[in-house]
């Protein structure tokens, strides 16, 4: 048996075909720390969000405080005066602690999970026009002692952790959006 051999055109045209296919996607993508559609840069866009404080049920405004503070930091982590801000970050959220994990023998959980969730919206500094808008959720779990001050610390260290995961979604999703619109 033979083997089957290429015509010249048929060869030349599956190269174009794939040459055609990669620069159509090529396309497709655009870096989201990169220039923006109207030329600015991305850091520069961020920069011209203000955070306002985050709404939360009493006796979670420290979640709050945390998530707000990664937020100013994670937009503008410079600490110089930058652009005029052009956008609000309005949030509101909360949290909410479950205890997966209980000991037979003490009754006591060994473990907590704090749930967050934030509502957010950016909008136009004058509040007229919104941009986006979104929830975003997540999760961080500790280890629970019978030392009550070190349960007290690690569940500090996890809502710290948690506003981490928290600014880093709602600072990811607000570029997603800025990256795109041309005139915002």
């Amino acid at each position: 048996m033979g083997v089957a051999t290429d015509r010249p055109g048929a060869r030349l045209a599956r190269l174009a075909l794939a040459l055609g296919l990669a620069l159509n996607l090529g396309a497709c993508f655009r870096p989201l720390y990169g220039p923006t559609a109207s030329g600015e840069s991305m850091q520069t866009v961020l920069a011209a969000i203000q955070v306002d404080d985050v709404v939360m049920a009493q006796d979670q405004e420290r979640l709050g405080h945390y998530l707000r503070s990664e937020l100013i930091f994670a937009l503008d982590g410079s600490g110089q005066a930058g652009p005029p801000k052009r956008y609000r970050l309005k949030m509101q959220g909360s949290e909410q602690v479950q205890t997966p994990i209980v000991s037979s023998t003490t009754a006591r959980a060994e473990a907590g999970t704090i749930v967050g969730t934030v509502r957010y919206a950016l909008e136009s500094v004058d509040g007229r026009r919104v941009i986006t808008e979104g929830v975003a959720t997540s999760t961080a779990t500790y280890d629970r002692s019978i030392q009550r001050f070190a349960s007290l610390r690690a569940a500090r260290d996890a809502e710290i952790r948690l506003a981490k995961v928290l600014a880093e979604q709602i600072k990811t999703r607000i570029a997603s959006v800025l990256a795109v619109k041309p005139n915002s």
